[in-house]
């Protein structure tokens, strides 16, 4: 947790490259270039990663498993005993992956932002984006059961929720329709979406965006006991409404922020949900860069933006203003490019567009 020595975590969004459309898409994928590395400056990332000595490294995107020989970049990272977690939607999931994955990743999170497909497809805006994730879990439940059948350690892997008010009601049906399918399914958490990406438009942060009052119910004791009583004991359940991610500065000041975020041709973000980068990891020290990340967290800037926030509606603004303030004319470009909400999942009688069709996969 120290902000002096480094990071403890690491999340790295090893591609924007993705077959799917999420409608709240922190990091925009499949709207923009992949501007992903050659497998030899992704090594080298890695062992920048690594002089960090952080606790773990999160691959994230984008889709990471389109990335060729992308355990094979994990492998080095986990051979110098950091944990090294993935983040996927599932989609490209087969056997053979599957069994690579488990080798490498110390945990597997599968993206699930529906309990049935109807939902989970509208929010993701592919067709079969729920039948596809639904398979990358049963495989993965299938080989954990096959691992502890022959002695050993089961396999760490469960499901994440990014919740919105499209998908709010539906939290008690992942623990009573999804849970059991997965009978070796090790946990389930259920996250507030956060106002970054395409989830920080007005229109979007207007419709989507937990209220107070549903954060609130999200992270109440008797909520949350409701959920875990409703699922095998062996099911961690959690719930966070990801205000550790605003990162208020009085906060900020007092306990420090442990994360460290990469974007895909590694230049590093100075806060993690915000645009904003302090130089690449290719060039530069790891350890340089962390320091002026710190530097930015107390920017006269930052600290009046962000102290201001006291809603999910005034943290949207938020966002927009630091994305605005320290983006680049790029980053700029795209912000005003971004399509009026809704253009993805609704509620309210608006209609939703057509679904992208499941047709071949999509490849890096």
């Amino acid at each position: 947790m120290s902000t002096v020595n480094g990071p403890s975590d690491v999340v790295w969004d090893v591609t924007y490259a993705c077959p799917l459309r999420c409608a709240h898409c922190y990091s925009e994928s499949g709207r923009r270039p992949a501007r992903q590395l050659s497998h030899d400056e992704m090594l080298r990332v890695a062992d920048a990663i690594v002089s960090l000595r952080p606790e773990s490294v999160e691959f994230a995107g984008g889709e990471p498993l389109l990335i060729k020989g992308i355990c094979d970049v994990a492998e080095r990272i986990a051979r110098a005993g950091i944990a090294v977690n993935l983040y996927t939607s599932g989609w490209t999931f087969t056997s053979e992956m599957a069994e690579n994955v488990i080798r490498v990743f110390s945990q597997i999170t599968v993206s699930v932002d529906g309990a049935d497909a109807d939902v989970h497809d509208r929010i993701r805006g592919r067709a079969r984006s729920f039948e596809r994730a639904m398979n990358a879990l049963a495989l993965l439940d299938d080989l954990s059961g096959r691992r502890t059948a022959s002695g050993e350690e089961p396999v760490e892997f469960g499901i994440d929720c990014a919740v919105i008010r499209g998908n709010f009601h539906q939290m008690e049906k992942f623990c009573t329709a999804i849970a059991p399918r997965l009978p070796r399914l090790r946990f389930l958490t259920f996250g507030a979406a956060v106002p970054s990406g395409l989830a920080s438009r007005p229109g979007f942060s207007d419709h989507e965006l937990l209220t107070n009052e549903q954060l609130r119910t999200l992270t109440s004791a008797e909520h949350t006991r409701r959920l875990r009583s409703l699922v095998p004991a062996s099911v961690r359940v959690t719930t966070t409404d990801n205000f550790v991610l605003l990162m208020r500065p009085d906060v900020v000041a007092r306990f420090g922020f442990p994360l460290m975020q990469v974007e895909p041709d590694g230049e590093v973000r100075a806060m993690p949900i915000y645009e904003g980068t302090v130089g690449s990891i290719l060039r530069e020290s790891p350890a340089v860069l962390w320091e002026r990340a710190v530097a930015r967290w107390s920017d006269p800037f930052v600290t009046e933006t962000l102290s201001a926030v006291r809603s999910m509606a005034d943290w949207a603004e938020a966002a927009r203003r630091i994305d605005h303030h320290f983006g680049s004319d790029e980053v700029r470009r795209r912000m005003n490019r971004r399509p009026a909400y809704p253009d993805g999942p609704n509620r309210g009688g608006r209609p939703a567009p057509p679904m992208k069709r499941d047709t071949s996969d999509t490849t890096v």
